[in-house]
């Protein structure tokens, strides 16, 4: 029996809340492109997630619910859009030649992340994942041309796959309304004791830029 939409939330929830308290704050340099998955994204307003909490957190969240609305509509597609599914196999298809897809397989927590870093100025990478992947790309042939009938149907098929997946997630985030407080919970117990902490270290180092012990009279050797 296939699961409710509720069941499917409900599970995501909780595999989230698994993951929780294995985070901690990234040391490294922050992306200075926002993340479009998730900047602005209801599923996170209706599960409580404000601009405060991390965005490694909200990601590992926002990802696992993102699934659950591809898959209705994946199924809804298959059932429902025949033209628009052959399109997609085809893309399947294609995508299973390429030699290198490392943007498959990935955990909630990674998936849709871009695959480099920010570059460094004045210090480009000699390769990037990315650039690995295009490469691959580029010598699968390209999907066939359609005939303009055929892109003004598929146009139709995409406005109604549209339709629904916006369906699909209004009753998401109605369902995620029920699970705010445990989320809520477990941002207060996992991830704030986390970013206090950080915020206290940072204070300290402000205050005490130079070695608190040393002499301020003297200058160092």
């Amino acid at each position: 029996m296939e699961r409710s939409i509720e069941t499917q939330v409900s599970q995501a929830v909780d595999a989230w809340l698994r993951w929780l308290p294995r985070w901690a704050p990234a040391t490294h340099r922050g992306r200075v492109a926002p993340c479009r998955r998730c900047i602005g994204s209801p599923v996170l307003s209706a599960a409580g997630l404000g601009s405060d909490v991390p965005h490694g957190v909200q990601h590992g969240l926002s990802t696992r619910i993102k699934t659950i609305v591809d898959h209705a509509v994946a199924d809804y597609t298959e059932q429902n859009l025949p033209m628009l599914q052959a399109e997609l196999d085809q893309q399947a298809e294609r995508n299973r030649a390429r030699s290198y897809r490392p943007s498959e397989g990935l955990d909630p927590e990674f998936d849709g992340l871009p695959l480099d870093p920010d570059p460094d100025p004045g210090s480009p990478f000699l390769f990037t994942i990315g650039g690995l992947a295009d490469e691959a790309d580029a010598v699968v042939p390209a999907l066939p041309p359609l005939s303009e009938a055929a892109k003004a149907a598929l146009r139709q098929e995409v406005g109604l796959a549209d339709d629904y997946a916006n369906m699909i997630g209004r009753e998401v985030c109605t369902v995620l309304l029920h699970h705010r407080l445990r989320i809520q919970a477990a941002i207060a117990q996992h991830v704030e004791p986390q970013v206090a902490a950080m915020l206290e270290e940072l204070t300290r180092s402000l205050d005490a830029p130079f070695d608190p012990r040393a002499d301020p009279g003297l200058s160092e050797p």
